[in-house]
């Protein structure tokens, strides 16, 4: 699906031009770093893995951070991991909003880059920091990382994409350097399912596509995937989705004026619910060779 057909679509750019910018700013900066953080969301890692950072990143040393893990399926993520080593990339999972968990990541961080510390050595050269760039697209939790890695609020954060507008660099003493880069999306997307997964995971802004239309793309993917959960949690049947969302509308007293039950507000109760992990530890990605 690209740009023009996504736009055409819901009627709205979903590819603001902060994004362009940011990248061309990456682009500049990316001959100053020794290594490229990437970040995913845990649930999504093909989706949320922007190719033009993938590309970007090309003879750097890498390291991937399957962030959020707390809300993802740790059988699907332990495969994950494996995908990954097998590319020759260390993934690591992290839940970043746990105070000084970034910060265990030090040590993998120099020993990732040992290589280029070594070759210094032997020029005679002074070990210096090693100078790391934190990509992802909007929403995947960078600057909470880059919090937790300080330890005080370096870095803007939010619920929603966009937050991080510039490259910042952070200066953490004689071990390692962070730019802190804005949530970059690309312009064309693979599939559907990407657009769709990435939307329900908060990366699109919420405005792009109907929350019903989400809503029913998760419960179609829930009751193939992880059937019960939604009886688990709305005491009800799964059926299909209109009878789910009348379901979850009558159970929360979502109504409209004249008692109609408010059907786009109980799609938006089901995506907040996945978003937060009331629903449980969901994974939207478990077969790691599928193509998104």
């Amino acid at each position: 699906m690209d740009a023009k057909s996504f736009s055409q679509q819901n009627n709205i750019s979903w590819y603001p031009g902060h994004m362009t910018k940011a990248m061309r700013e990456m682009e500049k900066s990316i001959k100053l770093v020794d290594l490229v953080i990437e970040l995913l969301d845990a649930r999504v890692p093909l989706a949320s893995r922007n190719p033009d950072i993938d590309r970007l990143a090309n003879g750097k040393f890498r390291m991937i951070i399957l962030n959020k893990a707390d809300l993802a399926d740790p059988a699907a993520t332990a495969k994950w991991i494996e995908y990954f080593k097998d590319k020759g990339i260390l993934a690591v999972t992290l839940d970043s909003r746990k105070t000084g968990e970034a910060k265990k990541l030090e040590n993998k961080v120099l020993e990732i880059c040992k290589e280029k510390f070594e070759r210094e050595k032997r020029k005679g050269l002074l070990q210096r920091p090693v100078k790391a760039m934190v990509a992802g697209i909007p929403n995947v939790g960078k600057s909470t990382f880059i919090n937790s890695y300080v330890g005080r609020a370096s870095a803007k954060t939010g619920n929603k994409p966009g937050v991080t507008k510039g490259l910042q660099w952070i200066n953490l003493g004689k071990s390692i350097n962070l730019l802190d880069t804005p949530g970059v999306l690309w312009p064309k997307f693979e599939s559907r399912d990407t657009s769709m997964r990435l939307a329900i995971i908060g990366s699109i802004n919420d405005n792009i596509l109907s929350k019903y239309d989400l809503a029913e793309y998760l419960i179609n993917y829930l009751i193939n995937n992880y059937c019960g959960i939604i009886s688990k949690r709305y005491n009800i049947e799964e059926v299909d989705t209109g009878m789910v969302l009348l379901a979850i509308a009558d159970s929360r007293k979502c109504l409209m004026k004249g008692g109609e039950p408010d059907i786009e507000k109980a799609a938006a109760i089901l995506i907040d619910d996945m978003r937060n992990g009331s629903l449980g530890r969901i994974s939207l990605e478990i077969n790691t060779g599928e193509k998104s």
